[in-house]
């Protein structure tokens, strides 16, 4: 360093003075002994304070060094817990999206087996309930088992329990049909008749007036039979039910 080659230089310069002693006068050569060490003191205290600056800044680089590693492992420690944190957090918001898809699907579920649905009877489309389409479909799945008599049953019970059913006159026309299994011929006339009554324009009305000709020659009324099936040739001419009504008019007569 620059300081050490000054001291070097002053020492030097000392000791020729030393060297030269003999040559000057006392009094000068006191003072300029006096002179140098002055100097040489002075660079000697510069240098010293120049070191012990050059060691604190050294202290304090290696504090700022310390610090910033102590703050590095924190941020590490903190990003490590922030990364924990959002994993539970997206694993919780995964859990609350299922539990959500679960209880909608649940809703839905039991939305359906309470709220109307649309079904499709005998070319008719209208709003059901579940349990009256199950009470329907199971009394004509009775009656094509043929028991008979728990089919009559249960189209009684249907419209007992929905009076405003859009399953009526389709229920009327197989109770009717039960009714004429189990030879009631007389109840079987009156749901045939109601049917047609009640909605001459349902694609069963030539159908069930058919039956109810039917009901009436087992009945022995002739009349009644002719007239029920003039009644369904005039209105339902293009029916099948209509040609079959006049082979058997032939008949009677």
């Amino acid at each position: 360093m620059k300081i050490f080659k000054i001291s070097a230089v002053l020492a030097a310069c000392l000791l020729s003075f030393h060297a030269h002693a003999g040559l000057l006068e006392d009094d000068e050569a006191r003072r300029a002994i006096l002179d140098l060490r002055q100097k040489f003191d002075t660079l000697q205290q510069r240098e010293t304070e120049a070191f012990k600056k050059v060691n604190e800044d050294n202290a304090q680089m290696r504090r700022s060094l310390l610090d910033l590693s102590s703050q590095i492992e924190t941020l590490r420690g903190e990003m490590a817990t922030l990364r924990g944190q959002n994993e539970q957090l997206t694993r919780g918001i995964s859990d609350v999206q299922r539990n959500q898809k679960d209880l909608s699907q649940g809703v839905e579920e039991r939305l359906r087996k309470v709220e109307p649905g649309k079904v499709m009877v005998d070319g008719r489309e209208f709003a059901a309930e579940p349990a009256e389409k199950q009470e329907f479909d199971a009394a004509l799945a009775t009656l094509r088992k043929g028991d008979f008599a728990a089919a009559q049953n249960g189209f009684v019970a249907l419209m007992k329990r929905y009076p405003q059913t859009g399953y009526k006159s389709s229920a009327f026309f197989w109770l009717a049909n039960a009714q004429y299994a189990l030879r009631d011929y007389r109840s079987a006339v009156a749901n045939f008749r109601a049917l047609v009554n009640a909605d001459p324009t349902h694609q069963r009305a030539p159908e069930a007036l058919l039956s109810m000709a039917n009901c009436q020659i087992e009945l022995k009324d002739a009349k009644a039979a002719r007239k029920t099936l003039d009644d369904l040739v005039k209105a339902y001419p293009q029916s099948e039910a209509a040609s079959a009504a006049k082979e058997r008019l032939a008949k009677l007569k």
